[in-house]
């Protein structure tokens, strides 16, 4: 099978990248970053996806499924231009797909889709609108990119999406927010707030990838590995020194005193849970995660060692 997949070049692309070519597939990538030192049998191409260059290699390639990485988080990258990667490169890729014969679609979202709010149930399902982002309106690109992703169940029905709403990874690669937000020797907490953290090895991220495109579930689909995880246990288990601080006085230390710098309506995020449901994706596609939480905050400490505080 032909896979294309855009936002390659991240960590999480090149680990799919090998395992794609493991099992057989032929990979293409796209991606604005250079991808250094491809894996073997990889097809790379440096181009933005929303432009005509990107159209050209689904109109050479005529892709069989195409696993849509390339979305960008407000803890990442916080240039004025995320909002039309996401949005803009979110829909590229569906209009390209249809245009050139894809037959299966994977859309990689985010659980923090539904916000962190006191009054979100524990578990958040599926057909859950999404909240939170009144407090953190940097969530409304990746919002509104999954719901055109969804659209597409119904705009695009020449074809199978795909769309996985992933918890937080952590493992050794150090890849998304999660691990992002742990990095340095003290990690802020909100006094009197200890909330449940839903994360899962990279390992079984990929491995969910891989098993929505040989299963090709249709629909929307929360994904999670281990139970979730308070927050204070995390940062023990990785080493880390907990710092809790009301939460006025933490917003105004944000990327000062060794600690992260994270956007003021993160704060939620460290002081109500967003946990899911993942029963559904396991139902239709017969997954399970393969590496325990203990597990993988194991291999994050032992990849990033605590560094000494400042």
């Amino acid at each position: 099978m032909k896979v294309l997949v855009p936002g390659i070049a991240g960590r999480l692309g090149r680990m799919l990248a090998e395992r794609l070519i493991e099992e057989g597939h032929d990979v293409i990538g796209i991606d604005r970053r250079p991808l250094r030192d491809p894996p073997p049998g990889v097809e790379v191409h440096e181009l933005d996806i929303r432009k005509r260059a990107a159209e050209e290699v689904f109109r050479r390639v005529r892709p069989n499924a195409v696993i849509h990485l390339a979305t960008v988080t407000h803890l990442v990258q916080q240039s004025e231009d995320r909002y039309r990667i996401n949005l803009g490169g979110t829909r590229a890729v569906f209009e390209h797909s249809t245009t050139y014969g894809v037959e299966h679609v994977v859309f990689v979202g985010r659980h923090t889709y539904y916000g962190a709010a006191a009054d979100s149930p524990l578990f958040h399902v599926e057909d859950e609108p999404p909240m939170g982002l009144a407090s953190f309106p940097e969530l409304a690109d990746l919002v509104a990119a999954d719901l055109y992703a969804g659209s597409a169940l119904w705009r695009y029905p020449s074809f199978v999406t795909s769309v996985l709403r992933m918890v937080y990874t952590l493992g050794p690669t150090g890849h998304g927010t999660l691990a992002t937000f742990l990095r340095g020797a003290r990690v802020p907490t909100i006094l009197g707030y200890d909330p449940l953290f839903h994360f899962m090895h990279e390992d079984d991220v990929v491995r969910a990838l891989v098993t929505a495109l040989d299963a090709r579930p249709r629909g929307v689909f929360n994904v999670a590995g281990p139970q979730p995880v308070p927050l204070s246990v995390i940062i023990e288990e990785t080493g880390r020194t907990n710092v809790p601080l009301p939460g006025p006085l933490l917003g105004a230390a944000l990327g000062r005193f060794g600690l992260p710098r994270l956007p003021r309506g993160a704060l939620e995020h460290i002081r109500y849970p967003i946990t899911v449901d993942a029963s559904s994706f396991k139902r239709a596609t017969g997954w399970a995660h393969a590496i325990d939480e203990r597990s993988a905050m194991r291999a994050y400490r032992e990849a990033f060692p605590p560094p000494l505080p400042h």
